[in-house]
């Protein structure tokens, strides 16, 4: 097996490794890492109070449930470059007292136009937070076995806080009032904006060129259109105009790489993609949230319609999953600096979370336990491959150009979160369309919870018996985006073994360390 890059670099010396103020800086960085992953999904079960006390209008409800996420997503490449032209840690701080106030705006808003804008701000400041926490993560942890296991930590509290989110919205939300769950951002953003200038040291790129003013309108219109159709196909099916949505997103993704390509001072530099193992990362991950966040699709709907879980229920249940999480990262870590080839660690995660959809196509309508478990298992792969390409991704990039690099994974993954949902959102639908029969009242064949709602209206027997199909139908939807999920994660699997056998990282380039302004 080839050595790994983490156990053996000639580059390394005692002098490059972190100490106790380095760790203590990355606790540090998780505490608004947690926040903005949290904030995907606080608002689960905040959303019915909310709707009570402001009375928003539908368009109004979705937009104060999808802004945060549009912003967030479209914002990341943007953030990731001015990041590395005005420091990392500057940034961060900019965009820890946008979300604290953004956060505070939210909690005490009084109609809902005031709380789309406020979400919209959280947004902005989520977009800096994510890429610049990464990129001093890049910059603090210069030797490679070190940076594995921060990017370890890294990921698996961004997975934990988005299963987290739901729960404590859900508590909140049941003993103190809706705004809560905009509060508990502010302790951690106020001690991240009094001790972040004491403990985190400042990077930037010491020649980082023009700004390109126009990359910016053309990344938000490449993203947020394809964000937008993959976010609404699952629900609503292919109509024309998501698909126009998608086609718009893409010719002005086309027209956003031309200009990276033809310009003198890219937004985003296309040597990074030079670099043998930073493209296959970004695919990788894409891939890698494609299978969770189109798993999560369904089993949050098979605990709540199909088991007759309450919200709060199937939020508490949909924790024990992330229990094996915490060893997923540092297991693929150790393997790694034991001196397994990172190829074998990526294919056999992506193996894992193939076998976790098998496990899934394997349920009934009555299979809590190996619900949970087949959920555990693939999310345990997931974060064992995300793990492993990001530090590639990271280690394979410059450290001047670490805040772009950082946000190409993370709008990666916001594509490939998006297209799992869209994907395999619209086979399970398709399949439980097919399974309601021909007679069921038309809101039967819309959704799970269109037939359940329908059937408590229906006398006795007709109810139960229109209960008991659609639960059938929805389990056969589950398990056929289950099949097609597995099928490509093995793919996956065979990509990484070929595409990333013997990758080492390299060591950061010395040259670029000195002409960085630390703390």
């Amino acid at each position: 097996m080839t050595n790994s890059p983490s156990s053996t670099n000639p580059a390394s010396t005692p002098d490059s490794r972190a100490g106790r103020r380095e760790w203590t800086a990355l606790g540090v960085l998780m505490l608004p890492l947690l926040l903005v992953s949290m904030d995907v999904s606080v608002l689960y079960f905040a959303i019915p109070a909310i709707s009570a006390d402001l009375e928003p209008s539908g368009t109004q409800q979705l937009w104060i449930f999808d802004i945060y996420a549009f912003v967030l997503a479209g914002l990341l490449m943007t953030m990731g470059s001015i990041g590395d032209r005005i420091g990392r840690r500057r940034l961060l701080l900019i965009g820890a007292a946008a979300f604290g106030t953004a956060s505070f705006v939210a909690a005490y808003a009084n109609s809902a136009e005031t709380l789309i804008a406020a979400r919209a701000v959280l947004g902005i400041g989520g977009a800096t937070l994510m890429p610049s926490t990464m990129a001093l993560l890049r910059t603090m942890f210069t030797d490679p076995g070190q940076r594995a296991k921060a990017i370890g930590l890294w990921s698996g509290v961004m997975t934990a806080g988005v299963a987290l989110g739901s729960v404590l919205s859900g508590v909140l939300v049941q003993y103190f009032w809706w705004g809560s769950v905009f509060l508990i951002n502010l302790p951690a953003m106020a001690l991240l904006l009094l001790i972040g200038p004491f403990l985190l040291p400042e990077s930037k790129n010491p020649a980082p060129g023009r700004f390109d003013w126009p990359s910016v309108p053309l990344s938000l219109a490449a993203v947020l259109p394809v964000i937008y159709g993959l976010k609404e196909i699952p629900s609503e099916g292919w109509h024309v105009q998501y698909v126009v949505s998608i086609t718009v997103g893409l010719l002005f993704a086309a027209l956003f790489v031309h200009r990276q390509r033809t310009t003198a001072s890219p937004m985003i530099d296309p040597t990074l993609f030079r670099a043998r193992g930073f493209a296959p990362s970004v695919l990788l991950n894409l891939v890698s949230a494609f299978g969770m966040m189109g798993s999560a699709f369904f089993t949050t709907q098979y605990l709540q319609s199909v088991l007759g879980k309450s919200a709060m229920e199937a939020a508490l249940w949909a924790l024990l999953p992330s229990v094996p999480i915490g060893a997923a990262a540092p297991l693929a870590t150790t393997l790694v600096q034991k001196g397994v080839d990172r190829a074998y660690v990526v294919a056999t995660g992506f193996a894992l979370a193939s076998g976790g959809y098998g496990m899934l196509a394997l349920t009934d309508t009555d299979s809590l336990w190996p619900a949970l478990a087949a959920a555990g298992v693939l999310a345990s792969g997931i974060v064992m491959v995300m793990s492993q390409i990001m530090d590639l991704a990271m280690g394979s990039a410059p450290v001047e150009k670490a805040g772009v690099a950082s946000s190409l994974m993370e709008t990666g993954a916001e594509f490939g979160g998006a297209l799992g949902m869209a994907v395999l959102g619209s086979i399970g639908t398709a399949l439980y369309r097919h399974g309601i029969p021909a007679s069921a009242p038309a809101p039967a064949h819309e959704t799970l919870g269109g037939a359940l709602a329908v059937a408590r209206q229906l006398p006795g027997h007709t109810g139960d018996a229109l209960i008991a199909t659609a639960r059938q139908a929805f389990t056969d939807g589950m398990h056929g985006a289950a099949i097609a999920g597995a099928v490509l994660l093995l793919g996956a699997a065979i990509a990484a073994t070929r595409t990333l056998r013997g990758l080492r990282v390299q060591a950061p380039e010395p040259a670029a360390e000195p002409q960085e302004a630390q703390a």
